[in-house]
């Protein structure tokens, strides 16, 4: 009999040992191995695909970047196996096929990148507002009095009140501009100085500054459309940190053409990465980034600590945190 034939081990706790897939690495690993659950724990190997993992397995740790672009449309034989809980680095779950999250447990990682994302989105406010780029003097003749922009007094709007847009909120306040937001849920923000708008349509006229920051459903596919850009201000800035799904680009493109908005910061598109001809990389009102607004801190080692207070529920039977609602569709 094979360690992954093992259902069950008897500890000094009396608790179920899992058989965890890690698809996460070392670091993931180094931080699991001494759970007091004991699990075994398996290192994928890096050419093996992520769906082909050992049918007695019964907690997955995964992520994108690790090959699911290359899966199949049709759902393996017998998936998801014995899997009772897949743990995803990400938040959104729109990268995986949609069989991925068949029949078994799925938690995201919330709030995992919320800082280094919100630190970008505050970068490109800031960047938009004050030209460094535009104003910088290449030789005498260009050393002149140049205006800039200015931040306090403007509205920011964000769409999306998660643990992103919390995120940008919390430190756009300190620059004293005034924050709306649109989000699923009715009644009054908790947080002081921000509003609540009732309308995608609203939270557009209104601002100066608009990041989208929504999870991509059925509901969220092109959101930004031309209807909804014609409300928009000839001064906004759009900065996109979510998924480029939720903005029609084309649409996008057209209206920066138009003057109907100053610019947009976009570290998300449809498709990604864009085909080699398309305008978007070229085009002067846009600054693209390849979708790396999420870098810049640790975030396996966030991965890691939800992925570990997870186990402890998992290994107790008691509710996993942050867990896919597939009515909501994150």
């Amino acid at each position: 009999m094979s360690k992954f034939d093992v259902r069950f081990r008897q500890t000094a706790v009396s608790v179920r040992s899992p058989i965890i897939v890690n698809q996460l690495g070392p670091d993931v690993r180094t931080a699991l191995v001494d759970h007091w659950s004991q699990p075994w724990l398996i290192d994928h190997p890096i050419d093996r695909a992520p769906w082909d993992i050992p049918k007695d397995a019964d907690i997955l740790l995964t992520r994108p970047l690790v090959g699911w672009d290359k899966a199949p449309v049709s759902k393996p034989d017998g998936w998801p196996f014995g899997l009772r809980w897949i743990q995803s680095a990400s938040t959104g779950l729109d990268v995986f096929p949609p069989w991925m999250i068949e029949g078994t447990t799925v938690t995201v990682g919330r709030g995992i990148s919320a800082i280094p994302i919100a630190e970008y989105v505050l970068a490109a406010i800031l960047a938009f507002e004050k030209r460094f780029d535009a104003v910088r003097p290449h030789g005498p003749k260009d050393w002149k009095l140049t205006s800039l922009g200015l931040l306090s007094g403007k509205t920011i709007c964000i769409a999306g009140f998660g643990t992103i847009g919390r995120a940008v909120a919390a430190r756009a306040l300190a620059f004293g501009v005034s924050i709306k937001v649109l989000r699923r849920s009715s009644g009054s923000a908790v947080e002081h100085g921000v509003d609540i708008v009732d309308s995608i349509e609203k939270l557009v006229e209104a601002a100066d500054h608009l990041v989208i920051a929504l999870p991509l459903t059925t509901k969220t596919v092109n959101l930004i459309d031309a209807a909804v850009l014609a409300k928009a201000k000839p001064s906004l800035h759009l900065i996109n940190v979510a998924r480029g799904k939720i903005i029609d680009q084309a649409a996008l493109l057209r209206a920066l053409d138009a003057g109907q908005l100053a610019g947009a910061t976009l570290d998300v598109t449809d498709p990604e990465p864009p085909a080699a001809d398309d305008p978007i990389y070229r085009h002067p009102r846009i600054v693209l980034t390849p979708h790396i607004s999420w870098t810049g801190g640790d975030s396996l080692k966030g991965v890691a600590e939800k992925t570990l207070a997870n186990l402890d529920a998992y290994a107790r039977g008691e509710p996993l945190a942050d867990v896919f609602d597939r009515n909501l569709e994150y």
